[in-house]
């Protein structure tokens, strides 16, 4: 199956471990060839070219431009099959998906048998983080789709040279992937016997009968639930958060890491106007001569499409409709030309998406409308392509964090910004971050979605303990980053118009920034340390040009002492169940709760102005 050529490539990495893996993959899945693809131009070419001829990708007017459809079923990340596999008898808590090991193995083993006879199987080798680097994580990819292959070349660095380091080591990732049998659309037959397991004690993942890049793309979030766990054991971070740099005055740029659930401003705020940005998705923080450092561990994006338009997202946009090389996926294509809903333009009534041969009106078998561009269609972009890359995008050293933002989405609560009182009071605002449901986008609306530290669907430990190694990693440092809790998502009295503009985020991004240089002072509250008016009111007028009425700010950030007493008890119910929780948590929670009590009695009042507080001493 390999042939000379692709044996020499094999030969090259000595490693026992990467040929037994190769040789048991093929034995099992049955393809008609294997190519190993190294880390030149010729090699990767090869993987662009493949996409194309087997009909996974097709080329759209614009040089460079390519889209690639997965099945009508099969646009998400699969959360009911996605299962980790554990011991008999070993448990990570309630709200983690998990399977007995030896049984979940047979399961996919079996489906994976066979699976890519007819196919090419292609073996990759990538990085995790920056090269040569601390941060490193050689990763290894098996898939029998040219589509994962070559979006892998967009959103991870090469890593062939750097397995060639390991000197026959251990010390990797690997994830075997097989579309299955493939229907007459080119997509995954069997979407009822998809899977994605994850076996935490080998390392691996295995993914089949699914071509959506959340279950396929080894190297994302399925790379990441085996980095938090590798992270617990060596003492760092792996967590689901964006790299940016802030721009103070002068030459001076702040670093901030930030983690929001889905649909809570995460890219938005990576992507601020005159900002900087290392990554949007994942980071790797260690703790190095007692400074924070941080790498992205992509080199690219894959982000949802949606909504983005020239207005809203203009260095994004500008991207989508200049020649280079990117993947769309999920859009509607008509004369060559890619459509997507939210992009400001018209969108023709009919041509190819997600469903096959699409026209305005079509439904699908339950009788609902099909929408021109799915709504969870993607674009796949190298960080480097956007203007406002950071230049230290693939420093090997990271980047220094003074900053952790945690956001949610949340209508009658949380002011716009608060600066956590120490780090335990941080890690405590993280775990307690909730994202309220919209009626426009999530079905029945203010249901309130626990996510801690935004990272639920990945955390591959007990949640007490995840939440115990973020309070070792404070105790560690001599002066921890500062952790802010924003909220873009407050409304007049809890269901009226949004209290803030879109680009008010800036603001608060430039306050904090500011903040943790020692530019601001600010007033001490039972949440947290709030930024004084006449601060705010200069930045709104230096950085958007409009003026900030004191009115604004009072109701803006006013203490709603109730609706927080609630939070701290939705958050009591919601980690009670929750194992290895440690005692520091809820000595935060009740710390919180007797100071609002005492500012309520204090001024017999549920609602206080942030006028009544004082100085931070």
């Amino acid at each position: 199956m390999l042939g000379d050529k692709n044996q020499k490539k094999l030969d090259a990495i000595n490693n026992p471990k990467v040929e037994k893996i190769v040789r048991e993959t093929a034995e099992r899945c049955n393809p008609d060839k294997i190519t190993v693809i190294t880390d030149s131009e010729e090699d990767l070419a090869y993987v662009r070219k493949a996409s194309i001829e087997k009909g996974e990708e097709q080329q759209l007017k614009k040089k460079g431009h390519t889209v690639h459809w997965d099945g009508f079923h099969d646009q998400a990340r699969d959360k009911e099959n996605t299962k980790y596999l554990l011991p008999e008898g070993e448990e990570m808590g309630e709200r983690i998906n998990s399977i007995e090991r030896q049984q979940g193995l047979e399961e996919v083993l079996e489906y994976l048998e066979g699976a890519m006879e007819g196919k090419e199987m292609f073996v990759r080798f990538f990085s995790l983080g920056p090269t040569d680097s601390v941060f490193t994580i050689p990763a290894l990819q098996i898939t029998d789709s040219a589509y994962v292959a070559h979006s892998e070349d967009l959103l991870y660095r090469a890593g062939y040279e750097e397995f060639k380091k390991l000197d026959s080591g251990d010390d990797f990732f690997h994830f075997i992937h097989s579309a299955g049998e493939l229907d007459e659309n080119n997509n995954s037959k069997h979407i009822d016997k998809r899977r994605v397991y994850i076996d935490l004690e080998e390392g691996r993942v295995f993914s089949t009968n699914t071509q959506y890049g959340g279950n396929t793309i080894g190297l994302k979030k399925l790379a990441f639930r085996h980095a938090i766990k590798k992270a617990m054991q060596e003492g760092w971070l792996a967590e689901h958060m964006f790299v940016m740099g802030a721009n103070g005055p002068g030459d001076r740029r702040t670093y901030f890491t930030g983690a929001f659930p889905s649909a809570c401003g995460k890219t938005s705020t990576a992507m601020i106007p005159d900002q900087t940005v290392v990554g949007d998705d994942i980071a790797y923080l260690r703790n190095i001569d007692d400074t924070v450092r941080a790498v992205n561990v992509e080199s690219g994006i894959f982000g949802i499409i949606r909504d983005v338009n020239p207005d809203d997202d203009p260095l994004i946009y500008k991207v989508l409709n200049t020649p280079r090389e990117m993947i769309f996926s999920n859009i509607l294509v008509n004369d060559g030309r890619p459509y997507w809903l939210g992009m400001g333009e018209e969108i023709p009534e009919e041509g190819r998406n997600h469903s096959g041969q699409w026209h305005k009106g079509k439904t699908d078998e339950q009788g609902n409308e099909i929408t021109p561009s799915h709504k969870n269609a993607r674009y796949t972009i190298r960080i480097s392509d956007l203007e406002n890359a950071d230049p230290k995008i693939h420093d090997p050293e990271g980047v220094p964090v003074d900053g952790i933002v945690y956001g949610g989405r949340d209508s009658d609560t949380s002011m716009p910004v608060a600066e956590a009182l120490s780090w335990d009071h941080g890690v405590m605002t993280g775990a307690c971050l909730e994202s309220e449901t919209t009626a426009a986008t999530l079905g029945e609306a203010g249901v309130r979605n626990h996510n801690p530290m935004a990272n639920i669907d990945f955390v591959s430990v007990p949640l007490g303990r995840y939440i115990q190694r973020h309070l070792e990693f404070g105790d560690s440092l001599s002066e921890p980053p500062t952790i802010y809790g924003v909220n873009y998502f407050l409304r007049a009295n809890g269901d009226g118009d949004y209290l803030n503009d879109i680009l008010d985020k800036k603001v608060w991004l430039l306050w904090m920034e500011g903040r943790v240089n020692g530019d601001f002072e600010a007033l001490q509250t039972p949440v947290g340390n709030i930024p004084l008016y006449q601060d705010l009111a200069e930045l709104f007028e230096q950085q958007l040009e409009k003026s900030y009425s004191r009115d604004e700010y009072e109701e803006q950030f006013a203490l709603r002492v109730d609706k927080y007493l609630a939070k701290v008890e939705r958050m009591r119910e919601a980690f009670a169940g929750e194992q290895e929780m440690p005692e520091r948590f809820f000595e935060q929670l009740d710390g919180q709760e007797q100071r609002l009590q005492a500012e309520k009695d204090k001024h017999h009042s549920s609602i206080i102005s942030p006028f009544q507080f004082k100085p931070v001493p």
